[in-house]
């Protein structure tokens, strides 16, 4: 018997990227389109938030802001913050992480034994909304001003996009080039743009579908407010967010994304989170008005394992 050649790599930041492409069978109703989805939750963290972390270090690095041992600073939802904890690590950098008890037990203790300093702030009644944004983003900016340290400043960093360019190659690879609408929720923004910058280089009329909280729908002009779908809706449009970016922004609730990713689990075995949960009742409503024989395309943005202690699988 013979046995293929192992490649054999030099760091775990090599696992970062090129991730399975599943086409959902139970979940998706007849007479829909064909609905796939790209498992980021195969990345070495289980988030896709380790292709942009590693960007954001690298840029660091390559304009000279970053020294060998230099610390970095970020504020998070958790996930940016595991994916960053991940790289420092890798490559050798102390972390500071603002965080919030907004977010997961399960995120929080992966940074803080990936090597992060954690500063929390504290929410209001465990929710997301644009005055938590705001008060890590502050203390963020005065922990950086202390200690002199690089902020990576995610949501007005740029390098961030040039690994989102490449998921989207990924995905009209794994199509051949089969897709009609990618639908992605909105944090940051880098995500939704890059993933749509790199697909209208190869499709210049693909739909682009953004996911934002309907409780914080403030990219579709509604009111700022209090959601609990993590990672996502900042509560006030993000500086990465730009008018025509998306053909159309979907709205979805908090116990809609909550519902959708329990059904995700239960029909078709795709743990992952509540932001996954909103990516697919979208999807599935873009599915249905496109009809047989297109393809839309979502994302699994991270696995479940993050959520166990949270309202979503508790």
């Amino acid at each position: 018997m013979q046995w293929a050649a192992m490649v054999t790599d030099t760091s775990v930041l090599d696992r970062i990227g090129s991730t399975p492409l599943l086409e959902l069978r139970r979940i998706v109703p007849d007479g829909s389109a064909r609905v796939l989805i790209k498992l980021e939750g195969s990345n070495p963290t289980g988030s896709m938030k380790d292709r942009m972390a590693l960007a954001m270090v690298a840029g660091g690095e390559r304009a000279g802001r970053l020294p060998p041992g230099g610390r970095v600073v970020e504020y998070t939802g958790g996930s940016t913050g595991v994916s960053l904890a991940l790289v420092c690590a890798a490559r050798g950098y102390p972390l500071s992480i603002v965080t919030s008890d907004a977010f997961s037990m399960e995120k929080r203790r992966h940074m803080a034994a990936l090597g992060a300093e954690l500063t929390l702030v504290p929410s209001h009644g465990g929710g997301m909304d644009a005055a938590l944004t705001r008060a890590m983003i502050a203390t963020a900016a005065e922990i950086t001003e202390r200690t002199g340290a690089f902020w990576t400043d995610q949501l007005n960093n740029t390098d961030q996009l040039a690994a989102y360019h490449a998921m989207a190659e990924e995905i009209w690879a794994g199509t051949g080039g089969r897709i009609d609408a990618f639908v992605q929720a909105t944090g940051t923004a880098a995500s939704v743009r890059g993933v749509a910058e790199g697909l209208r280089r190869r499709k210049p009329d693909i739909h682009i579908v953004a996911v934002e909280p309907a409780e914080s729908a403030v990219l579709s002009g509604g009111p700022s407010g209090v959601h609990k779908i993590e990672g996502v809706g900042a509560g006030f449009v993000v500086p990465l967010w730009q008018d025509g970016m998306a053909d159309e922004i979907v709205p979805v609730s908090t116990e809609n994304a909550m519902a959708m990713a329990r059904r995700l689990a239960r029909s078709e075995a795709v743990f992952a989170g509540t932001s996954t949960g909103a990516n697919l009742a979208a999807a599935l409503e873009v599915a249905r008005r496109l009809g047989e024989g297109a393809t839309v395309v979502t994302v699994a943005c991270d696995t479940g394992m993050k959520y166990l202690s949270t309202a979503l699988y508790r």
